[in-house]
């Protein structure tokens, strides 16, 4: 099976909507640079999700964190073997998708996010080496530009992911949050995006999803959440404390993030992977 970019793939309906006929022609000159065809019978799946358990990291202020009570465990009296649990969580904590909504009345909620514009090319940014020497470094449009200089402009309708290194400290809260008060996010360091690196994905190059491997799309000593908000009003989800992107190359992967599908919710557990072909993977 051949996997190729659907001309549409961009097309968003809310403000700073990106239309199918305005997005064609972009795509089409993209589609050898971010967007190759994948032989998914030779494909290599990098899952990009940390499980759910009783060390999921979730915001300080969090009423309540990952909850699995088992239900039944054994044998039945017919004889066979069943198993069945009960889990709660927060909608926003462990590998998560943020919905529009979740910092924008009038966005869209989880189950309405359009499949499509989940499943799309990988780009990923490596600001590793920088936020390792400053842990509340913000994605800058200058790195923004030199990344562009390098691998061309990033495709419209893309699922943009910001390595910052941060995933291998998952589960240590202290480590990857900066702090571990109880019930205090006031002294939150990690890095992330800057504001006008979002405006220019979000606003200029019509991205699909923001993702990072830290606990925010807003570095952690944010105070405004400003780029939550540029997100949310262009109707492009958030994909926050993700797995792996060291083993995602910059271009060449498609990106699969879907999440639970929650009627009305402003967020939730997200599965997310990357497909990468073999040959067609560009680090």
């Amino acid at each position: 099976m051949l996997w190729t970019y659907p001309s549409g793939a961009g097309s968003r309906n809310r403000r700073g909507a990106v239309h199918a006929a305005r997005c064609l022609p972009v795509l089409v000159t993209t589609i050898a640079l971010g967007a190759p065809s994948i032989d998914l019978s030779k494909a290599k799946v990098v899952d990009l999700t940390h499980p759910f358990d009783d060390q999921t990291l979730y915001w300080p202020t969090s009423p309540s964190s990952f909850e699995l009570k088992r239900l039944s465990f054994g044998e039945t009296p017919g004889g066979w073997f069943y198993a069945s649990n009960s889990l709660c969580t927060p909608e926003h904590g462990g590998t998560h998708l943020d919905a529009p909504i979740h910092f924008d009345k009038d966005g869209k909620t989880i189950d309405q996010i359009p499949p499509r514009q989940l499943i799309a090319p990988g780009v990923v940014i490596d600001v590793s080496a920088k936020a390792a020497a400053d842990p509340d470094y913000r994605l800058s449009l200058e790195d923004l530009r030199s990344w562009e200089q390098l691998h061309g402009n990033v495709p419209a309708g893309a699922i943009v992911l910001l390595r910052t290194g941060w995933g291998k400290r998952w589960p240590q809260r202290k480590q990857y949050l900066g702090d571990d008060t109880p019930g205090d996010a006031s002294k939150l360091h990690f890095p992330s995006y800057g504001k006008e690196s979002a405006e220019h994905l979000v606003r200029q190059r019509h991205v699909a999803a923001l993702g990072v491997d830290t606990a925010s799309i807003d570095y952690g000593a944010s105070r405004d959440f400003i780029v939550h908000r540029i997100a949310s009003a262009a109707g492009v989800p958030g994909l926050e404390n993700l797995a792996n992107l060291d083993q995602v190359p910059m271009l060449g992967a498609w990106i699969i993030a879907l999440p639970m599908k929650i009627a009305g919710g402003s967020g939730g557990p997200l599965r997310i992977v990357a497909v990468v072909s073999p040959g067609g993977a560009r680090h």
